[in-house]
C-alpha cells in the first residue's frame, strides 16, 4: 500500500473539550490540533488525562462539552465505527484463534469487501509490516514485536484518517521497544498519517513524535517540538517529568542580571541569560548534561563541589555532588570519556562544577 493508495490525511482537532466523572476533572477545557501527517504524543504521568483525551476521539468517551473535529467532520457525537479511526493498544487485542492474515483482514471482512480485494491488500499489509508469508500463523506463534506489527497493520489497512495510539509499546522489552519505535514512526511517516499517540513515557514521545504535549491534572502545560519541550520547559512539572533538572528558586537582584539564591551562608548570585524585573520571584532549571565538570572555572555560574555520588549509565556517568555554597547537592551528567565501566571522578573529589546562564532557563513554579 502506497501514500498515494491512502486518501489524503486529515486534521484533528479539539476545542474546548471537558471530561468530568462526578467530582473528579479528568480533563479541563483542552485544545489540541494534530496537522495532517504529524504524529503528536500526549505524555504525562498515570491519571493526567491523556488516556480519556484518547478515548474521547475514539468515541469510547462522550465529551461534557467541546468539539471534537476530523477534517469538517463534527464527530463527538458519533459512534467510533463511523470514525474512520484505526487504534492499537498496548495488549494488541489479537484474536488468538484467527491467522495473522484473518486477524489483519479483520476490518475489511465486516466492510464487506471481497475476498479477492482482501487478500491482495492483507498480502500488501504484510509486506508492509516486514511479515511477509507469515499470513498462515497465529498470534501465539509469533514475538512480541510481530504481534504489535500485525496490530498496526489491522488498523492500517481499513485506510483510517487518523491512526490512534494508545501506549503501543509499553508491554515490549526496552531493547524491542527501542526497534519498535523507529518501525512505528519510520511507517507513520512513509504513509504520511496522521497520529496521536499518548504514553508516559518521556524516552518514547520524544523520539517519536513531531509534536509532544505535556500533559497534567487535564490541561495541557506545554506543547511543542521534543528539541524545544526538552531544552526549553516552561514549567517546574515539565522540566522535572522530562528528566532530571536542578531548580533553584529565589528572587531577581536589585540590578536585575543576576538571581538571588538561599545557600548555605547567605544569598548566593547566579548569572542571568537576560535581565528581569527586580526583586520578582523566579527559578530557574538547569539540565545536568548542560553542567561542566572538572578542575577549572568557566563562563557563568562555578561552584565548589564535592562529589558524593557516582554511578555508570553506560554512555554517560551521573555525578551528585554537595555543593556548600547553595546548601544543596545537584546532580551532573558526563559523557563517558573512558573505558566501559568507569567513571572519570571518585567519591570524595572535590571539583568546580558551572553552567552558561544560557543554559539556565526560566520556569513557572507549577
Amino acid at each position: 500500500m502506497s501514500v498515494q493508495d491512502r486518501p489524503a490525511a486529515e486534521v484533528l482537532s479539539l476545542r474546548g473539550v471537558r471530561k468530568a466523572y462526578g467530582p473528579v476533572l479528568a480533563v479541563d477545557d483542552l485544545d489540541l490540533t494534530v496537522e495532517a501527517g504529524a504524529l503528536v504524543a500526549l505524555l504525562g504521568p498515570s491519571g493526567c488525562g491523556k488516556t480519556t483525551t484518547l478515548r474521547m476521539v475514539a468515541g469510547f468517551e462522550t465529551p461534557d462539552t467541546g468539539s471534537i473535529r476530523i477534517g469538517e467532520r463534527e464527530v463527538a457525537a458519533l459512534p467510533p465505527h463511523r470514525r474512520n479511526l484505526g487504534m492499537v493498544f498496548q495488549n494488541y487485542s489479537l484474536f488468538p484463534h484467527r491467522t495473522v492474515a484473518e486477524n489483519i483482514g479483520f476490518g475489511l471482512r465486516m466492510a464487506g469487501v471481497a475476498r479477492a480485494e482482501r487478500d491482495r491488500r492483507v498480502e500488501e499489509m504484510l509486506d508492509l509490516i516486514r511479515l511477509p508469508g507469515r499470513g498462515d500463523m497465529y498470534p501465539s506463534q509469533l514475538s512480541g514485536g510481530q504481534q504489535q506489527r500485525v496490530a498496526l497493520g489491522r488498523s492500517l489497512i481499513v485506510n483510517p484518517k487518523v491512526l490512534l495510539l494508545d501506549e503501543p509499546l509499553g508491554a515490549l522489552d526496552k531493547a524491542l521497544r527501542e526497534s519498535m519505535q523507529f518501525e512505528v514512526r519510520a511507517m507513520q511517516q512513509r504513509l504520511g498519517i496522521t497520529t496521536l499517540l499518548v504514553t508516559h513515557d518521556q524516552e518514547e514521545a520524544l523520539s517519536m513524535a513531531d509534536r509532544v504535549a505535556v500533559m497534567n491534572r487535564g490541561r495541557i502545560l506545554q506543547i511543542g517540538s521534543p528539541n524545544d519541550i526538552y531544552d526549553r520547559p516552561q514549567s517546574r512539572f515539565v522540566a522535572e517529568f522530562l528528566g532530571t533538572s536542578n531548580i533553584f528558586e529565589g528572587r531577581v537582584s536589585p540590578d536585575g542580571t543576576a538571581l538571588l539564591v538561599p545557600g548555605g551562608n547567605g544569598d548566593v548570585a547566579v548569572p542571568l541569560e537576560a535581565p528581569a524585573a527586580a526583586g520578582q520571584p523566579l527559578l530557574l532549571s538547569v539540565r545536568p548534561e548542560r553542567m561542566r565538570l572538572g578542575a577549572n572555572r568557566g563562563e557563568g555560574a562555578n561552584f565548589e563541589g564535592r562529589i558524593t555520588g557516582a554511578v555508570f549509565r553506560g554512555n554517560y556517568a551521573a555525578y551528585q555532588l554537595d555543593v556548600p555554597a547553595l546548601g544543596r547537592e545537584l546532580f551532573v551528567y558526563r559523557q563517558a570519556d573512558g573505558p566501559l565501566g568507569t567513571v572519570s571522578f571518585g567519591l570524595g573529589e572535590v571539583l568546580t562544577l558551572g553552567w552558561t546562564p544560557r543554559d539556565a532557563v526560566p520556569v513557572s513554579a507549577e
